[in-house]
């Protein structure tokens, strides 16, 4: 493992100790988390479009409801795109985390961002997969800050 990863590791790791707190302590859930009838999203990135299909979860479909957004991605480690959304999603039955592969579209609960991954990374703690990419991954691994649009797929 480089240092450059241990350090990301760590960092991760100390900063997601707050979620093994009581749970009176933990996030609240949103009030309504609508079901989602279709779970498949459309990202335009600097004007580029693909899609994504997101995971039938309590996260995703939070997300789900605040769309559509237009966010700005800006790069995290030289591995994934990071964004806020307007507000913490809700972790509602959500593992302790997850080993992201290149193309997942994720939620890092401690932080409150997404983070869209290009490279690939190790296990995380507080981190909450939304979905993946269905194509069009290498468009987060552009240098600098993209634009991005997220909304629901109407087909």
């Amino acid at each position: 493992m480089t240092s450059l990863r241990l350090r990301q590791f760590a960092t991760r790791l100390i900063l997601a100790l707050p979620l093994i707190a009581p749970p009176a302590l933990a996030a609240e859930p949103s009030p309504s988390i609508p079901e989602a009838k279709t779970m498949k999203i459309r990202l335009t990135i600097n004007g580029h479009a693909t899609s994504a299909m997101l995971d039938d979860n309590a996260t995703a479909r939070d997300f789900l409801s605040l769309l559509p957004l237009t966010l700005t991605l800006e790069d995290y480690a030289a591995t994934e795109k990071i964004a806020y959304p307007p507000r913490k999603l809700s972790t509602q039955g959500a593992p302790a985390g997850i080993n992201p592969d290149i193309g997942d579209i994720t939620y890092y609960a401690p932080w409150g961002n997404l983070a869209l991954f290009y490279k690939d990374f190790g296990y995380s703690t507080g981190l909450i997969r939304l979905g993946r990419f269905d194509a069009g991954v290498e468009a987060i691994s552009a240098s600098g800050k993209l634009e991005v649009t997220i909304e629901a797929f109407r087909p």
